[in-house]
């Protein structure tokens, strides 16, 4: 884990509500993979003062000081080279103070950040057909998922979710190899219904399945993979409110099923990926 400033080199509007945001800090993004996150401080102070690396001076500046005071969890949602270097990327709806603030970051603008944080998704050795499910903006980390893997020559198709049309991710957003599937809760685009339903028609097509959105959603998917005649791993990123993202903090401990019963464990450090089959 690195911490420091990330400046921003573009903020879009792509849709809906969904915005992207660059940044430039390599550092930041240092051993990333997919699945994996970064906390970002959405504040107007960015400069208080301690020095950079020093996490723990960090976490808990005055209140009256910096609003929003809890930072955000943010997946890492592309990479990619420009002639100036590296840079990452996050995707992102605006429900909030803090989204909103990021909303209107402009190139050359700094955020302070930590990351690279949690445990990612994992691409089994002998895994060669993938099936990515993704509820709204769940899309997020799937969509670098998808790159790393159409990349290796295997086999990909995202089922996307949303209430309308209007929140589907555009197809052209996606690698070219992706077969996308979209299902929408008014049927405006797709096929109408949940994506449990198409998830449950190529349950058994796949070698492995990941997800993101939700918890609800994940959960279905859950009782679904429990009534089919075979058995995949069904990888989660689960999404809990996050105070540090070091574990330092225990504000997002779930209950998972571990050998010989079941234990807490915590969103930010020992996840966010589990198996679905542990959590539910």
């Amino acid at each position: 884990m690195n911490v420091g400033y990330a400046t921003v080199t573009e903020t879009a509007h792509l849709y809906a509500d969904t915005y992207e945001t660059w940044f430039r800090a390599p550092e930041l993004a240092h051993g990333a993979y997919p699945g994996q996150f970064i906390m970002l401080r959405c504040s107007d102070d960015q400069e208080y003062g301690a020095p950079e690396g020093d996490l723990t001076s960090h976490l808990s500046p005055p209140a009256s000081q910096y609003d929003p005071l809890l930072p955000r969890p943010m997946s890492y949602y592309r990479v990619r080279e420009t002639k100036a270097g590296p840079e990452w990327g996050i995707l992102y709806d605006v429900v909030g103070r803090g989204t909103a603030w990021l909303a209107n970051r402009k190139p050359g603008d700094r955020v302070y950040a930590w990351g690279p944080l949690g445990r990612g998704y994992e691409i089994g050795r002998n895994s060669r057909n993938l099936l990515l499910v993704a509820g709204g903006i769940g899309v997020s980390p799937l969509v670098w998922l998808a790159d790393e893997a159409c990349a290796k020559g295997l086999s990909v198709t995202m089922i996307v979710g949303a209430r309308d049309a209007s929140r589907i991710i555009p197809a052209s957003m996606l690698h070219p190899q992706v077969e996308l599937v979209v299902t929408t809760d008014d049927g405006s685009a797709g096929r109408r219904g949940l994506v449990t339903e198409p998830f449950a028609e190529l349950y058994e097509w796949c070698d492995q399945a990941f997800a993101c959105g939700p918890n609800v959603m994940m959960q279905a998917m859950a009782a679904v993979a429990r009534k089919q005649k075979v058995r995949r791993s069904v990888q989660v990123l689960l999404e809990e409110r996050m105070g540090c993202g070091t574990g330092i903090c225990y504000g997002c401990a779930v209950e998972v099923r571990v050998r010989g019963g079941r234990s807490m464990k915590l969103v930010c450090k020992d996840g966010p990926r589990f198996e679905a089959r542990d959590v539910w």
